[in-house]
């Protein structure tokens, strides 16, 4: 069935967004237990240079680093660039300037933002000093920001410093976040326009004649356009499976449910869905399964069993 095409493609704001847990080694847990102390520290390099923020192997000769080092909360800027618009989550609301600054007694520099009124404040080589954040808890937004700051203090060498706090820091958990507007282009949107219908079409390539779903607006394979729409499904084999047992955050659906590859009737590979309807024990290869669609039919929900024979192996052994 060929559908006509699609004039305007869709354009809407995207969020990826998840929690990054990770232990800490005992360089990365003294840098951010120092922090929550208002305590910074670096780790000497074997060429002697102090690195901040500290790693735990020599980025030279791969040796282990352990030797810690105190270093200052002022430091001097080496390069900037202005923030007019900070997004959701960046250190200030207002706008402020990206900086790097060596502290003095380290030998690198540490990316943070500075607190200025505009970029005609900013310049390479203006000393500023760390703002403390109101309450701190052993990560880099410890650090509220950096201001400006002029003094004439005599900045003797670091000290060495053993790590040790009371109630280290030994995991910390950052969120990941990626803002974007994403355009699925002229293919996808027929694709997400059709499911708004509780349709699902596809393209056919003119060379192989292999039906793409969803839609690439290309064919992988031959490297051809393609922009014949064809209508497949409702109904499809489950080809392969898995059962899965860990409760995503923020979905509810009771553990154990079962995602599974399903080639649509008519299509040329397989499509991700979840398989409702029938305990996830009973779930196999060839069962054969319908959409049902969400509350708002926008798309499928999950898919069913209808009822019908299991498909034959041999009907879709090629789209496993």
């Amino acid at each position: 069935m060929t559908v006509a095409p699609v004039p305007e493609t869709l354009r809407a704001p995207l969020v990826v967004e998840f929690p990054f847990t990770r232990s800490l080694g005992p360089v990365q847990a003294a840098f951010l237990t120092g922090l929550r102390e208002e305590t910074v520290l670096g780790v000497k390099a074997e060429d002697g240079r102090v690195l901040v923020p500290p790693v735990e192997y020599d980025p030279q000769t791969a040796a282990e680093l352990r030797e810690l080092v105190e270093v200052g909360a002022t430091g001097t800027v080496t390069t900037w660039a202005w923030n007019p618009e900070p997004r959701t989550g960046q250190p200030l609301s207002t706008p402020f300037a990206w900086v790097l600054v060596r502290l003095d007694g380290a030998d690198t520099a540490l990316l943070h933002a500075l607190d200025a009124p505009g970029p005609e404040a900013v310049r390479t080589g203006m000393r500023v000093r760390i703002r403390w954040a109101a309450e701190r808890a052993g990560a880099i937004t410890d650090i509220a920001c950096f201001e400006p700051y002029e003094s004439d203090e005599d900045h003797s060498l670091p000290p060495a410093h053993d790590g040790a706090f009371d109630d280290p820091v030994t995991g910390i958990v950052a969120p990941a976040r990626l803002d974007y507007t994403y355009s699925p282009g002229r293919a996808q949107t027929a694709y997400l326009q059709a499911l708004a219908d509780n349709r699902t079409v596809g393209e056919r390539c003119p060379s192989c004649t292999k039906v793409y779903v969803p839609p690439r607006g290309a064919c992988p394979t031959c490297g051809v356009a393609t922009t014949e729409q064809v209508e497949v499904g409702p109904r499809g084999t489950v080809t392969t499976y898995c059962i899965v047992n860990i409760k995503a955050r923020g979905l509810d659906i009771e553990v154990p449910y079962v995602y599974a590859h399903i080639a649509l009737d008519g299509a040329g590979l397989a499509l991700h869905g979840r398989i409702g309807g029938i305990p996830y024990d009973q779930v196999r290869m060839g069962l054969r399964v319908e959409p049902v669609w969400s509350e708002d039919g926008r798309y499928p929900d999950h898919y069913r069993p209808t009822g019908e024979p299991d498909a034959d192996y041999d009907t879709y052994k090629e789209l496993l």
